[in-house]
């Protein structure tokens, strides 16, 4: 019998998996489509579905990402973008914790009040939480068989540097931006309703048939991992008048964060990001701070595989 956890959590890879095919309604005009063949997604950069020599699923990986340069003082510089999968294996968090040990100051993405200070393991509570994105976030890492970020990611290190909006602040921006949730939510639903109309739709039925799986933690990971690598590019969705607070306005509040960090002579930087932040960060540090990109590693966030796990982390 499938426990209450496993079955919200199939209700909740549905809704998102249903949201997610919006992004290539969204992303580009008819007009544009015509004028040019379709192109790598920029989000691809940041995340990607490795595969074996057959053509087979592997793992789904997310980048860290090094940009550099050099001041007027001779100084290098580095900046590595890490991107973030919010729910991944415990393995990979545990790689990512090893990795930020390296940097002066490690930048990173929470909407909360200025001296919010993560607890070890998030603060997180047995049951299922009645916060609803909370809960939809439990049902998933039960489904999946995963664990979440905030539980794994220790965020009481001294290098950690809190780099994004405050609640006030994301809220402020959202109204003169021209920006609701509601729009959001009915903007999607509209665009899932149109996907599924014309055919383009059936993520679902993938989740729907791993429930009866013999492997089912596998077989909806495989179905998912698409999903969730298109919904980082579907960020283009959150647009306002001007930009997107969810995406451009919090990106530019870290950006003056990066700044203030260099300000004070830290030399080897990281954001800890969200992948689909990644390339509008990517377009600031090469315009805005005229740095170069120098290299990308690859970190494993979840197994497609079902001959045992793979390697964490991959040069490419």
């Amino acid at each position: 019998m499938l426990n209450p956890r496993f079955l919200f959590g199939i209700l909740s890879l549905a809704l998102l998996a249903s949201l997610s095919g919006e992004t290539q309604v969204v992303a580009q005009s008819p007009k544009a489509e015509e004028a040019k063949p379709a192109t790598q997604n920029p989000s691809e950069h940041f995340m990607r579905i490795r595969k074996d020599s057959r053509g087979r699923d592997v793992a789904l990986e997310t980048s860290v990402t090094r940009y550099e340069l050099t001041d007027k003082e001779g100084n290098r510089i580095t900046v590595d973008l890490i991107g973030a999968v919010h729910i991944g294996e415990k393995e990979y968090f545990e790689k990512l914790n090893q990795r930020f040990e390296q940097y002066e100051s490690l930048l990173y993405e929470l909407v909360a009040p200025e001296g919010t200070v993560i607890p070890k393991g998030g603060g997180q509570e047995e049951g299922i939480p009645t916060n609803p994105i909370a809960a939809m976030q439990v049902g998933m890492k039960t489904a999946l068989g995963l664990e979440f970020q905030l539980e794994h990611i220790d965020y009481t290190k001294d290098n950690f540097v809190h780099a994004d909006m405050s609640p006030s602040e994301f809220s402020e921006s959202m109204a003169a931006n021209d920006e609701s949730v509601l729009k959001y939510g009915l903007r999607a639903i509209g665009q899932s309703m149109a996907m599924q109309s014309s055919g383009q739709g059936g993520s679902n039925l993938g989740l729907l048939m791993g429930m009866f799986s013999n492997n089912k933690e596998l077989r909806m990971r495989r179905s998912f991992a698409k999903q969730i690598k298109d919904m980082e590019s579907g960020m283009v969705m959150f647009q306002g008048k001007d930009g997107s607070t969810i995406i451009d306005h919090r990106n530019a509040k870290c950006m003056e964060v990066l700044k203030e960090e260099i300000a004070k002579g830290k030399r080897n930087i990281a954001i800890f990001y969200g992948a689909g932040h990644l390339p509008d960060m990517q377009n600031r540090l090469t315009s805005d701070f005229k740095m170069k990109r120098a290299g990308q590693d690859w970190y494993e966030a979840w197994s497609l595989s079902d001959r045992g796990k793979n390697k964490p982390s991959s040069k490419k």
